[in-house]
């Protein structure tokens, strides 16, 4: 079983660090799945975050997407919101349903196929900071980096290409996922026993994923894969 989830955990990196994320709801996913202890998935999933979001940001500002303008709206709110979001505990019940409902935006996420370089309208910054604070509060408490939710709204409302939302995604989801774990650590951090293997699995796919997704090789066939495993995993959160 620990061969199989350390496999999975470098798909899952390399499946979402093609498209600029670091993976966290896909490993949470696989947590779930595989009946990892609740103690550790949180931190866990924001520790593989780190690594694989920003391996991500570099492969797609080398490649020239990254907008720093587009970035700091967000950030600004979102850094200490997810501060504040991983530092509160809730009950056991209540964590597997949000996580189990931020899984199937997770799902929702892979499947939706916006077409490239649809950028309609400007920045709105008071809904961009807005939005940092609730998707950086959010992240925190779930253990999510939070891209999975801010790179369907860049999308739906214009702001960014693709390529460009994959890049300010990535680092959006490396700082809140360290600051997260910043605010877990006040509270004691667990990992478990498997955790080096887990991260040189997460490095390896994230290194492939971030390249891969930068050179505009079509991941489509594969992410139809994740978003199966996703919504499984989801359905068994909020239902099992």
């Amino acid at each position: 079983m620990e061969i199989a989830l350390t496999l999975c955990i470098l798909i899952v990196a390399f499946l979402y660090a093609s498209a600029g994320h670091g993976g966290a709801s896909g490993y949470l996913a696989l947590m779930a799945i595989f009946g990892i202890a609740p103690i550790y998935m949180k931190t866990s999933a924001l520790t593989l975050n780190v690594f694989v979001s920003m391996i991500a940001f570099v492969s797609y500002y080398q490649a020239g997407y990254f907008r720093w303008k587009l970035l700091l709206p967000f950030v600004i709110t979102s850094i200490p919101m997810a501060f504040i979001g991983a530092k509160i505990e809730i009950d056991p019940k209540v964590y597997k349903i949000a996580l189990g409902v931020l899984l199937l935006i997770a799902t929702a996420r892979l499947l939706y196929k916006p077409s490239e370089n649809k950028i309609t309208s400007d920045l709105s910054l008071p809904i961009a900071l807005f939005s940092g604070a609730v998707i950086g509060f959010f992240s925190g408490m779930t253990g999510i980096g939070g891209g999975i939710i801010l790179s369907p709204l860049i999308l739906l409302l214009g702001w960014a290409s693709i390529k460009e939302t994959a890049a300010v995604s990535a680092l959006f989801i490396f700082l809140n996922s360290i600051s997260g774990l910043i605010g877990i650590w006040q509270n004691g951090i667990a990992f478990p026993p498997e955790m080096m293997w887990w991260i040189a699995a997460g490095l390896a796919g994230g290194i492939a994923g971030g390249y891969t997704g930068s050179k505009k090789i079509s991941m489509a066939g594969m992410k139809y894969i994740l978003a199966i495993v996703l919504l499984i995993a989801g359905m068994k959160l909020l239902f099992v």
